[in-house]
């Protein structure tokens, strides 16, 4: 029998297993890279491993604190991650084992009436992360949660559950985020956005960032303390995606923000790597290396975001999800990142040409697609959310009938916009809200049913956020802001400040918070409200409050 000192490593399994997977079943079967992530040492594979006692974790084990997702109307998961020493390797512990962990969820913040409690393992293997389906709840409502290691106990969070599917609901407000690169800056929005009264937060992409951050935290500066060298170069490793996570993680605007809410997360390019497109590297380097990296990175994701374990059957890690908010609002949560084909014309700004308008690319995937349409025909509700990652509408940068577009966004996929263009009208859907992260810029966006035409029919509205942190502190009216303004008339807004967006709905609107900080290269920025639009029901269009 293989101890565990002799067992292999993650990574070793990975690179093995990226080695005997060819490219082109790679490159068309979408779930590969999540079957080396998840295919792996699961938890149930090591029910046998030895179970740490508590003292053998030296310290409080709970520094990365606590966080919930994905709930329903009687379920909610709920996260935690042991790490005594987060900044070092491994976190503190043992690599291999486990440790008991006891959990519960209150229907009052001090725990006097506990709804429901139990206790888990939290093995090595998955770096000691904990994932509790939390079932058995009432629907609609808040509850608070900890967990417990022999002496020690987690920060307390806040989350609710969902009305349920078929209830007449008559309002639901949200935030939406994106974009939050450590070395750009403090996560001050997160602190503001912990205070907020919303029933969730929508995470589009790009959590972490994977280039090396210096021993001063980059912008931040920092003066008391010393970041480890170990994160000084770019992510590529299991060990560095989970290092990473343990950095952000142990930011306490962060932790607040999760404490506070329950959060649906999903990712971009930087979770792995700038401007990846499914199994194709940013710059065409050897894909046998990138499929282990983005195996590893998917893996290290998982581990740190309050999502689902996956089924024992399946080895897919499809991070699109639908959502049902009562009567009132379906959100359709999607993954255009892991399935797209490769930017057209050598990615960037570019003019379009016969490749990015080649009327078989796709951003989603051709299974994504047919959910997502299947979906929307099914849908009974008052406002479809979409929750996703790059910029939809069009958006030139000269004012000049041709112009340069962006190969990465939607424009680069100009038939993928079309058929999802179609499958919103073949659907008969009549108020549609897109929300979208990625470009560290806040748009209100008119979304057309032909860019090329102003006069075109307006089929919903797209609101984009701006990031959390990165590039800096921003402006308010950034260098290219007249512009772009100008040349693109449905462009209502544009803010290049750093912040997040609150969205309200209820029967007649939506409307759309986009919330700013003074500055975040320092610690203290104040927020306040850039500008307020709403979208009337059966009426698309942004409009100014």
């Amino acid at each position: 029998m293989t101890s565990p000192a002799d067992r292999p490593t993650p990574d070793r399994l990975l690179r093995e297993a990226a080695a005997r997977l060819d490219r082109r079943r790679f490159l068309t079967v979408t779930s590969a890279a999540a079957a080396l992530a998840f295919g792996v040492n699961l938890p149930s594979a090591h029910a046998a491993d030895a179970e740490l006692a508590p003292r053998a974790l030296g310290g409080d084990p709970f520094t990365l604190g606590v966080a919930s997702g994905d709930p329903t109307p009687d379920a909610v998961v709920l996260w935690t991650r042991l790490a005594p020493r987060p900044l070092e390797p491994g976190a503190g512990l043992p690599p291999a084992g486990s440790v008991r962990v006891g959990w519960e969820i209150a229907r009052d913040e001090r725990f006097r009436h506990v709804e429901r409690r139990g206790s888990t393992r939290a093995h090595a293997e998955f770096n000691y992360a904990v994932h509790v389906d939390a079932d058995g709840l009432d629907a609609g409502r808040v509850y608070w949660y900890r967990f417990t290691v022999g002496p020690w106990t987690s920060p307390v969070g806040r989350t609710r559950t969902l009305p349920p599917r078929g209830r007449r609901t008559d309002r639901t407000r949200f935030a939406f985020v994106s974009c939050q690169a450590y070395e750009d800056g403090y996560f001050t929005a997160y602190r503001h956005l912990a205070n907020e009264d919303v029933d969730a937060v929508f995470h589009v992409g790009d959590y972490i960032y994977e280039y090396g951050i210096d021993a001063a935290g980059g912008d931040r500066k920092y003066t008391d303390r010393t970041l480890p060298a170990a994160l000084d170069h770019e992510t590529t490793t299991l060990e560095d995606y989970r290092l990473r996570y343990s950095l952000y993680k142990n930011d306490p605007d962060l932790q607040a923000a999760h404490a506070a809410h329950p959060w649906f997360v999903t990712w971009d390019d930087h979770e792995v790597e700038n401007n990846y497109a499914a199994g194709i590297p940013e710059k065409n380097q050897d894909p046998a290396p990138f499929v282990a990296r983005r195996a590893a990175a998917y893996r290290a994701y998982w581990e740190n975001q309050p999502l689902r374990m996956p089924q024992p059957r399946g080895t897919d890690l499809t991070l699109y999800r639908r959502v049902h908010y009562g009567q009132l609002a379906q959100f359709d949560i999607l993954d255009t990142r892991q399935y797209r084909d490769d930017q057209a014309n050598g990615d960037g700004w570019q003019y379009p040409t016969p490749e990015s308008d080649n009327p078989a690319r796709t951003l989603m995937g051709a299974t994504q697609e047919r959910w997502f349409a299947e979906g929307l025909r099914r849908s009974t509700a008052t406002w479809n959310v979409v929750p996703q990652q790059v910029v939809f509408s069009r958006r030139k940068n000269t004012t000049a009938e041709r112009s340069k577009l962006s190969m990465d966004a939607w424009d680069g996929y100009p038939a993928a916009r079309e058929r999802f263009l179609k499958t919103v009208e073949q659907a008969g859907v009549k108020n549609l809200v897109l929300l979208t992260g990625d470009v560290h810029v806040a748009y209100a966006l008119d979304v057309k049913r032909d860019f090329a035409d102003p006069n075109s029919r307006t089929v919903g509205v797209e609101f984009v956020g701006t990031s959390i942190s990165s590039d800096g502190d921003g402006e308010q009216k950034p260098s290219n802001w007249a512009t772009l303004t100008a040349a693109n008339p449905h462009m209502k807004f544009y803010d290049g400040r750093r912040g997040y967006t609150v969205v309200a709905l209820d029967r007649h609107q939506a409307r759309a918070d986009y919330r700013v900080v003074s500055h975040i290269t320092r610690p203290g920025g104040t927020l306040s409200t850039a500008a307020s639009f709403v979208t009337e029901a059966g009426n698309p269009g942004v409009r100014p409050i």
